[in-house]
């Protein structure tokens, strides 16, 4: 055994060979990996057809088999079995290779059986790796530091790639998937990263070394559309054949989907890498990361876009897919130039380290950079950018200092030209793809269809932007009344500048002249309550709080009320005499009513003979028998008219009932290949004259089976008794 408070690399065990002697091995030793072969990963079915999901079970099913069992090893054997077993690694690098990411997760098909299996392997995969990125897992059970770091590196346990596959498979990214799962989540992966380069720096080195790799990622993508990108490729000649180079326009339709495909996840692994572990931004930031990607972004991206949109695809909905791809691709993009910004300037910055002057100076670079790209988003608010750059006017004059006299007064459309590109570069076109003409960008189609559909007007500034809209104004014509200054924000888009020159130019449209200057803002009117619009069944009854200040307490109580006897409660019988009084008129029953004359009943002749009553049927036989040589009776005999109605019998045939339910059950037996339970024969024959076999078979199977009706256990309770010789034999 293990001895305690020594770590595993320093720890000797001793065992049994096979010739029944003792040798004495490492605790990290080939020969204590257990024989176990784990299967390679494969992804779920495409298509959810019986055989392809029952295969994608079995197999998943195998290998969430093993990995528990490697998860319950304790902490001397999984180490052994983790080092040593190469399938294991295969195993759980197929996984990180072919498991599918955030997006893809959308597009399987859907069956809870695979889902719930795939949430199985994904997470049994991940606590796996997780243990592995562990050096401690108690006082008892631990390994050195530094030998732990030469573990996971000289094994190749944790390279850079498995560590980005990590991060998009198990970070936030994934929303489907991750978000079911309470084990997995953005802190475990960070930690798992943080053990990992703290444990080994030489992962440092190998990023570094990594980073350029992923730069090559955006030139293959420029060379495969036939572009040039600023950077390391642009100092490189063309080559003779390149204006051969196939467009994304001109381009296969499958590498087209190859380029996006690939695109996407390397701008999705990228941003979950940074994201979860910010300390890399400085290896990425020491490259040029962020003006290679913002060249990139400017140079693929519009050609990707037009291509998706101008291409005939015969399937839409592999259309529709692309452009959602490229558009969470150019996300991811700008995100992670946020990401890199914020860790790698701005945070210094804020934490008011040393060099703070250097960050400032290199985030200005930056901007500066960005001013060349020409990809801003055209439906940007002029009056939010005024009001964010008049903000920083103020924060500047606070400090007591003056900005130069050429840049006092900007111009918000200038600002817009030259605003940093990747951040406001997002695709928001709405029209379908592949319709002629110019598109409407997102934010404008959508607020130009709200107008034209409502057909009110939308106010497209916010209540603190109107009120220092107006407080601006007001500083400089104190004179005009608030309604008056809504009006005008109103006819000029909320331009404020607008709004003054017109009024001391006195160029204001003729609605405007109109107006009372001095008019004030109009009240608001505020809506009605609630309660007092509301509608109840209670509304106005001696309870309704809600219109009554005084509710008579003496009727409400909790339990029995006080002073109250239930006897007397229940002797009570009020209630009875109250009602006496309208059931005593159904106790006289009359036959025959007397009209007397001058009563209303006479008045209004109801003994009167009716000449449309039909007689036909009346027992009194008027006129049947008269001398007039014809008779009714002979022309035509009595009849009694009878109906077949199929009346619907409120209690049915016992009988029936059961004969229909027999045959169900028959048919469904039928149905399922139910063979019926034969008839079983206890009674047999007469004593003396011999049973027959399926008697005795019978009568043993019934003796056996007792227990299952009444006195459960009565047969096995005396067998037990009597084998422990409490009844005599």
């Amino acid at each position: 055994m293990a001895c305690a408070q020594v770590p595993l690399d320093e720890q000797q065990v001793t065992e049994r060979c096979s010739l029944g002697k003792e040798r004495t091995l490492s605790a990290l030793h080939p020969e204590r990996k257990e024989e176990r072969i784990f299967m390679p990963y494969k992804p779920p079915p495409e298509e959810c057809t019986p055989a392809e999901v029952e295969e994608f079970l079995e197999h998943a099913r195998f290998i969430t088999d093993d990995l528990e069992w490697l998860l319950g090893l304790p902490h001397d054997k999984f180490w052994c079995q983790v080092v040593f077993d190469e399938s294991l690694q295969r195993c759980l690098d197929s996984y990180l290779q072919h498991a599918p990411r955030g997006l893809d997760l959308t597009a399987l098909p859907s069956s809870p059986a695979v889902a719930d299996m795939q949430r199985s392997v994904h997470r049994l995969v991940f606590l796996a790796f997780l243990r592995m990125a562990t050096h401690k897992e108690s006082k008892e059970n631990f390994i050195t530091p530094a030998v732990f770091g030469e573990i996971i590196y000289n094994n190749f346990l944790f390279d850079i790639p498995k560590i980005l596959d990590l991060c998009v498979l198990f970070g936030k990214g994934n929303s489907q998937l991750l978000h079911k799962m309470i084990a997995l989540c953005k802190f475990c992966t960070n930690v798992l990263l943080e053990n990992i380069f703290t444990q080994q720096p030489s992962y440092y080195n190998d990023l570094d070394e990594t980073v350029p790799t992923v730069l090559q990622v955006f030139d293959t993508v420029l060379e495969k559309c036939g572009l040039r990108c600023e950077g390391a490729t642009a100092m490189q000649p063309m080559k003779l054949n390149g204006h051969k180079q196939p467009t994304a326009m001109t381009m296969n339709q499958q590498d087209l989907v190859d380029i996006i495909l690939y695109l996407c996840d390397s701008t999705t692994t990228i941003h979950a890498f940074l994201d979860i572990f910010p300390a890399a931004c400085s290896s990425f930031h020491s490259h040029s990361f962020i003006s290679r990607l913002t060249s990139f972004y400017e140079t693929a991206v519009p050609d990707l876009e037009l291509s998706v949109r101008k291409r005939n695809f015969d399937d839409k909905s592999l259309q529709e897919d692309l452009w959602q791809r490229l558009s969470h691709s150019c996300r991811k993009m700008v995100e992670t130039v946020h990401l890199l910004l914020h860790h790698t300037c701005l945070q210094p910055i804020l934490e008011g380290s040393e060099n703070m002057q250097t960050f400032a100076d290199e985030l200005l670079q930056h901007f500066t950079y960005f001013l060349p790209e020409k990809r801003p988003a055209s439906f940007s608010d002029e009056t939010r950018t005024s009001y964010l750059l008049q903000g920083v006017e103020s924060a500047w004059d606070s400090v007591g200092r003056r900005k130069p006299q050429s840049q006092l007064q900007p111009n918000a459309s200038s600002f817009l030209s030259a605003s940093p590109g990747p951040a406001c570069s997002i695709p928001q076109e709405v029209r379908e793809p592949g319709d002629g003409g110019e598109s409407l960008r997102g934010a404008e189609a959508m607020l130009d269809s709200s107008l034209k559909r409502n057909n009110v007007a939308v106010c497209p500034v916010s209540g603190a932007e109107l009120e220092s809209l107006l407080s601006c104004i007001r500083d400089l014509l104190p004179d005009l009344g608030e309604g008056f200054l809504l009006a005008c924000l109103q006819e000029y888009d909320y331009n404020s500048e607008l709004v003054i020159n017109n009024i001391l130019e006195n160029r204001l449209s003729p609605s405007l002249d109109k107006l009372d200057r001095a008019m004030p803002r109009p009240v608001k009117e505020e809506l009605p309550s609630v309660l007092s619009n509301r509608s109840n069944v209670f509304d106005d009854d001696e309870f309704d709080v809600f219109r009554r200040d005084q509710v008579d307490m003496s009727c409400i109580w909790k339990g029995r009320r006080k002073g109250e006897n239930t006897r007397e409660m229940l002797n009570d019988k009020q209630h009875i005499a109250e009602q006496r009084a309208r059931y005593k008129a159904y106790e006289t029953v009359v036959d025959e009513v007397i009209v007397e004359p001058g009563s209303s009943a006479a008045t209004y002749g109801l003994d009167d003979y009716d000449d449309e009553y039909d007689d036909t049927y009346d027992m009194n036989q008027v006129g049947a028998n008269d001398l007039d040589g014809d008779s009714l009776l002979n022309r035509r005999p009595f009849t009694v008219p009878q109906k077949n109605v199929n009346r619907d019998q409120f209690v049915q045939d016992p009988a029936v009932l059961r004969e229909r339910a027999a045959a169900r059950r028959a048919a469904m037996q039928q149905k399922k290949g139910f063979r019926p339970e034969q008839p079983s024969d206890v009674v047999g024959r007469p004593k003396g004259r011999g049973q027959t076999t399926e008697t005795l078979l019978d009568r043993r199977k019934k003796e056996t089976n007792k227990s299952r009706v009444a006195n459960h256990n009565r047969r096995t309770m005396a067998d037990r008794k009597r084998n422990k010789g409490m009844i005599p034999s």
